[in-house]
Formats: structure tokens, sequence, C-alpha cells
């Protein structure tokens, strides 16, 4: 019998102890059950969250892509700036080459124009000196046409009288004849 009293005894305080630990283990359901509900709230809340920074990801990758399109863009426009400018630098280098060479033409052309000049002030120097003589030669000729005329006039006039004389000189002739011709008659 006191076998069979310790084994209740053994069996009341086992089930004392399984009481204990099922109020223990009711205290740590609930307990888990409040932890539970408090994780499941913050899950919640972190899906809440998880949302709302899925939607600014969302957002912010919509502005990333136009931030690139837009980068994207200005590199193109910077590669056809650099590439206009270095256009640009290549017809003002061949534009200062070609000033350049206008500027040793223009260089030759002065040079060549101040050259006929002096040839030209030379020429006119020519021309003043030819012009005078032009001028003497032409007062001499007048003076030379008027002793000329001058001449022909005397020898008009020395022609005339050379024919008046030669004619006189015919008469006389005849008029000699005649006389030696009487002369001889009167002779004989």
């Amino acid at each position: 019998m006191e076998a069979i009293k310790k084994k209740m005894q053994m069996l009341k305080l086992d089930k004392e102890n399984a009481i204990d630990r099922a109020e223990q283990a009711e205290g740590d359901k609930k307990g888990a059950e409040d932890k539970c509900k408090q994780l499941e709230e913050e899950l919640l809340g972190l899906q809440k969250k998880l949302k709302g920074v899925e939607d600014e990801l969302d957002k912010y990758s919509e502005s990333l892509k136009d931030a690139q399109e837009k980068l994207e863009q200005a590199e193109k426009k910077a590669a056809d700036a650099e590439a206009e400018v270095a256009s640009l630098n290549r017809r003002i280098q061949l534009v200062e080459e070609e000033l350049d060479r206008a500027q040793e033409r223009l260089a030759t052309a002065l040079q060549k124009l101040e050259e006929a000049e002096k040839a030209a002030d030379e020429s006119e120097r020519g021309m003043k000196v030819i012009e005078n003589r032009a001028t003497k030669d032409e007062e001499k000729m007048e003076i030379q046409e008027m002793q000329l005329k001058e001449a022909k006039h005397i020898a008009e006039e020395a022609d005339r009288k050379y024919e008046e004389v030669a004619r006189k000189l015919v008469i006389l002739e005849g008029d000699l004849e005649r006389s030696e011709e009487r002369a001889e008659v009167a002779e004989a």
C-alpha cells in the first residue's frame, strides 16, 4: 500500500508538474501567439514598407531610365558638338591658310604694282621727254617748213629770174648773132 501511496503521490506530483508544464505551455503558447501576432503586424508593416520601397524603386528606376536617356542624348549632342567644333577648327585652319596665301599674293601684287608704278613713272618721264622732243621737233619742222616755203619762193623767184635772164640771153644771143652777121656783112 505504501507503494501505491507513493505511486499516487508520484502520479499526483507528475500531474501537478504536467499541469504546471501545461500552464507554462499555455503561457508560452499565448506569448508565442502574441509574438506571432506582433510579428504578423510587423510583417504587414514591413510588407507595406516593402510595397512603398518597391513603388519608390519603380519611380527611381523610371527616373534613372529618363536620366540615362537624357545622358545619352547629352552625350550625343556633346559628340555632335565636338565633331562640329573639329569641323569648324578645320575650316578655320583652311581659311587661315587661304588668308596666308591671299596675303602672300597681295604682297606680291603690291610689289608688282609698286614696280609697275615705278615703270609707269619712268615711262611718263620718258613720254614727257619724248613729248618735249616732239614739240621741239614740231617747232623745228614748222621753222623748216617756213624755211622750205621761203626757199621754194626764192627758188621760184630765181627760176623766174633765170627764165627771164635766159629769155633775155636768147634775145641777146639772137641780137648778137644778128649783130655779128651785120658786122660780117659790113666788113665784107
